[in-house]
């Protein structure tokens, strides 16, 4: 946990250093210029600059593919629109996510039971792609030799290596991440994902080590990027699948990514059963200490 923690804050601090020495070196103006006339911006290394806090504005949280919209878990019917799934049109390429025969029944059996089965009920990490398209924003630290992402649902991290290809050697939440570049694109190839994390919340699953993601990010503009995440899991599905979407940059003047750390939302979930005889449960408002 402690060597996590110096990893993070190295990437954070570099990064930090990277954009400061930027910002030194070369106007706004010109920071905006990049080579070939394009007007994205870029580090003084060259390569497309993605330090900023983002967002996915789609309803591919709810279901990665296209749907309707529905009712919620029918315990939380009392909540009426609440907790309604709003409609989309889905992101999968295709259409429809390749499971190998006899593997949607999985996926039918844990749509029906979302409300207590979605690892995110418990604050658990959600896992890559998923918490790239979390109706949370996300942050991304920028380096030449490691990239940090950090999320605001559960202060999730991922380090990127960047000089380095790191073999995976236990199964994680948010798996083994390596970067390279393919041209202006960033690649990051995910592998050793824990299986206990889901795609969104329609139950769609994968096998866990088995599975390979390899996302790309390429920037359309200086506000946008072009998100793609391709998914192979030969256990689960017949063939590697991809999905895509756009990814913007927040630009309020004061826009910072502030904590939720949901861990204490899910303690009466877990432990309300230790509660000691007589004690307050909570309004749901008032904060218990």
């Amino acid at each position: 946990m402690k060597t996590q923690l110096k990893a993070i804050l190295a990437v954070t601090a570099t990064a930090i250093a990277v954009s400061a020495l930027w910002n030194v070196n070369q106007g706004p103006a010109e920071a905006q210029q990049s080579q070939g006339g394009s007007d994205i911006p870029r580090t003084p290394t060259g390569k497309p600059d993605f330090n900023g806090i983002w967002q996915a504005m789609t309803s591919a949280y709810w279901d990665l593919e296209p749907h309707e919209a529905r009712h919620g878990p029918t315990l939380a019917l009392e909540a009426g629109a609440f907790m309604a799934v709003p409609p989309g049109m889905g992101v999968v390429e295709g259409g429809e996510i390749p499971y190998k025969d006899g593997m949607r029944a999985r996926q039918v059996e844990n749509k029906q039971n979302w409300l207590e089965r979605d690892p995110v009920r418990e604050c658990k990490l959600p896992g890559v792609p998923r918490a790239t398209y979390m109706p949370y924003p996300f942050q991304i630290f920028q380096a030449p030799d490691a990239t940090l992402i950090t999320y605001q649902f559960a202060g999730a991290d991922r380090i990127v290596h960047m000089d380095a290809d790191v073999e995976a050697q236990v199964d994680t939440w948010m798996g083994t991440n390596n970067g390279s570049w393919d041209g202006d694109t960033l690649v990051i190839d995910v592998t050793g994902q824990i299986a206990d994390t889901w795609f969104d919340r329609s139950g769609n699953y994968h096998s866990g080590w088995e599975m390979h993601v390899q996302e790309r990010y390429t920037m359309i503009d200086a506000n946008t990027i072009d998100y793609s995440a391709t998914i192979n899991d030969p256990l689960t599905f017949e063939r590697p699948w991809t999905i895509n979407m756009k990814l913007y940059r927040h630009q309020d003047e004061n826009m910072e990514l502030l904590e939720f750390k949901c861990v204490e939302f899910v303690e009466e979930l877990r432990y309300g059963d230790l509660r000691a005889p007589g004690s307050e449960r909570g309004d749901g408002v008032t904060p218990i200490f």
